[in-house]
């Protein structure tokens, strides 16, 4: 990780505030991790889902929404900017968007491409009980880490959406008992289909969500 933060560094002196490329094609909602900068320097992981502009191509807005009071959204302010993580691994997923994740360095060890982006609000509102804050999201630098062939997942996508559901445990505005039925069926899914990686991500959904 030495490294890669020098060599960041590096890069950042000399792109400056230009646009690059993202290092994927987004099409839909992208599920990422995010890392931002915390007051203790230390940086925090969470989920963000990424809204492809029109068309799904690179040059439409990137957008993204983050809802309640949220570390994520109060370093966004704070710092105006964050590391967007590309990575198959469930584990890091589980954790972050179900317990309090912080890392020394910005770019995840499981990340297979980041972005670094500034962010920039650009709508609110309240949904229930919860307030949103929806942000257009600028690449600055990015970097493709490792390349794999795409397959196609069962168990992975099962972890996703637990987290999605035990994220939204003990939400007034959610049917608790549906939540749980959702949280059933991707644990069956995970067993019969998931790799023993998927297990200890659904493990790790079970634990942080007392589930």
């Amino acid at each position: 990780m030495t490294d890669r933060s020098n060599r960041t560094a590096d890069t950042n002196a000399s792109t400056g505030p230009e646009t690059v490329e993202w290092p994927v094609s987004l099409e839909g909602v992208t599920e990422s991790v995010v890392t931002t900068l915390g007051p203790n320097e230390r940086w925090n992981a969470a989920p963000l889902g990424l809204f492809a502009g029109d068309g799904g191509e690179n040059d439409d807005p990137v957008t993204a929404r983050t809802w309640g009071n949220t570390r994520t959204r109060r370093n966004f302010h704070r710092q105006g900017e964050g590391y967007v993580q590309f990575t198959v691994d469930p584990v890091t997923f589980a954790d972050a968007a179900l317990s309090i994740n912080e890392f020394d360095e910005p770019v995840l060890e499981s990340a297979n491409a980041w972005t670094r982006v500034a962010v920039e609000r650009v709508e609110s509102g309240t949904e229930g009980e919860t307030e949103w804050e929806e942000w257009t999201l600028r690449p600055l630098e990015a970097e493709i880490v490792a390349e794999t062939v795409p397959t196609i997942d069962r168990g992975f996508g099962a972890v996703i959406e637990a987290t999605v559901a035990a994220s939204r445990l003990g939400v007034p505005a959610y049917d608790q008992e549906a939540l749980g039925d959702r949280l059933e069926y991707c644990a069956s899914v995970v067993d019969r289909a998931g790799s023993p990686r998927e297990r200890e991500a659904l493990e790790r959904v079970r634990e942080h969500a007392e589930w």
